[in-house]
């Protein structure tokens, strides 16, 4: 049974297995805030389409459909930053985890 627990991560690991996950669990957090960055490029890129002006019922169709993809990208975005906070706080603890001795 402690073999499974150990190769499933549990309380076997100690803080030398720890460190390097903690650090690929922290790119993983940066890899995802600089998702969040480039998200927001993209934003501001669908802003600058927004504010031309189409007079047109088919040029306003396009800016609504632009601002209903602009709204759903941004709820996205703060899930991303979320989850990359969430991440790197756990890449925090597992890095700092003190060796255990089970």
């Amino acid at each position: 049974m402690s073999g499974i627990l150990m190769a499933a991560g549990g309380p076997d690991l100690d803080s030398q297995q720890c460190i390097p996950r903690g650090a690929e669990i922290q790119k993983l957090g940066w890899r995802m805030s600089v998702c969040a960055d480039q998200a927001d490029a993209v934003l501001a890129k669908l802003a600058q389409l927004q504010l031309e002006q189409w007079e047109s019922s088919a040029g306003r169709a396009y800016r609504t459909t632009l601002a209903l993809h602009a709204a759903s990208l941004r709820r996205g975005r703060d899930a991303l930053r979320e989850a990359a906070a969430a991440t790197l706080r756990h890449a925090r603890n597992v890095a700092s985890k003190p060796q255990s001795g089970f």
